[in-house]
């Protein structure tokens, strides 16, 4: 599976790194913050209208493919005030979100489903979104 470079916008590092940060650092969200710090380490950050067009950025839908299936699925990666699992969108802090930011297209992973892991690909970034909105005072 791919681990190269992640590609993230200048201020959605800096939003992100304020995140990891300030916490706040509940059990459950230590362990997803940690895992965000980590692949921020292995970031190539850019400003916004340096982002190659196939990279999932905050705020916007990607297509996924499963190899074990073949079924497409889409979603939104979002900061976490914003997730919504009924509109497809799925926090940033989430395991999912955390793997997908900065992924090109054709880039695959393991993401660890509830019998074995899932084997996945992204297959098309359809709205990518070059800014986020500010983080909230």
């Amino acid at each position: 599976m791919n681990r190269r470079k992640i590609v993230i916008t200048a201020s959605d590092h800096a939003r992100l790194s304020e995140m990891i940060a300030f916490g706040p650092y509940t059990p459950g969200r230590h362990a997803a913050l940690h895992k965000l710090a980590y692949e921020l380490t292995r970031a190539e950050i850019v400003e916004p209208e340096d982002v190659p067009v196939d990279v999932v950025t905050i705020n916007s839908r990607a297509e996924l493919c499963d190899f074990e299936t073949g079924k497409n699925m889409h979603f939104n990666i979002v900061f976490p005030d914003e997730d919504n699992i009924a509109e497809d969108k799925i926090s940033v802090l989430s395991p999912l979100g955390t793997d997908l930011l900065g992924l090109h297209v054709g880039d695959a992973f393991g993401w660890p489903g509830m019998k074995d892991t899932w084997r996945l690909q992204v297959t098309r970034v359809e709205c990518q979104s070059k800014t986020s909105p500010l983080m909230p005072a």
